[in-house]
């Protein structure tokens, strides 16, 4: 069986320097630059702008959608989805988990949420 896509929270410049971001860049294929999608074995999901400031919710909301659909796209895959927005954006679990309340049964959800 294949390992879940690890969705992690990133910034629209792509430069996974740290937190979940990094560690999808040195161990899931995420590539530096792309701040958007499917990258190797890893989604990401923007919670920060091209100047690393953290997006409005509508924003992060819309990029959500987006993925979720992709995620219904693909009921093959599996995602491992972590607490995107809760780290170095700031915002908490309660402002961003109900973003994901109609994900598909192949998102897995972090512990730390539900």
């Amino acid at each position: 069986m294949t390992e879940p896509v690890f969705v992690f929270g990133s910034n629209l410049a792509g430069r996974h320097g740290k937190g979940a971001a990094l560690w999808a860049r040195q161990h899931r294929g995420a590539i530096y630059g792309q701040g958007i999608g499917l990258q190797g074995n890893s989604y990401a999901i923007p919670s920060k702008d091209h100047q690393l400031r953290t997006l409005p919710l509508a924003a992060i909301e819309s990029h959500v959608d987006t993925f979720l659909a992709f995620a219904r796209s693909r009921p093959e895959l599996a995602f491992q989805l972590t607490p995107i927005g809760c780290g170095l954006a700031g915002y908490r679990r309660e402002q961003i988990e109900p973003m994901f309340a109609d994900a598909p049964p192949n998102v897995l959800w972090p512990p730390e949420w539900r």
